[in-house]
């Protein structure tokens, strides 16, 4: 259990972390019409009254 909490737990995290830093990292090579947040579109007069994947989901 020692040999856990001095070497393997540290190493987890560390790894998480660097995933974490690479996968916001990789944000800059993407083409210049992905780093935009994706557009929100909201449908207007649907029976439900909800709006975007909602209304989609409340239709199917």
């Amino acid at each position: 259990m020692q040999f856990f909490r001095a070497y393997i737990a540290p190493l987890l995290v560390v790894l998480v972390f660097v995933i974490a830093l690479v996968a916001v990292s990789a944000r800059i090579f993407l083409p210049g019409d992905m780093l935009a947040p994706a557009p929100v579109e909201t449908e207007v007069g649907t029976a439900s009254g909800l709006g975007g994947a909602a209304a989609l989901t409340a239709r199917s």
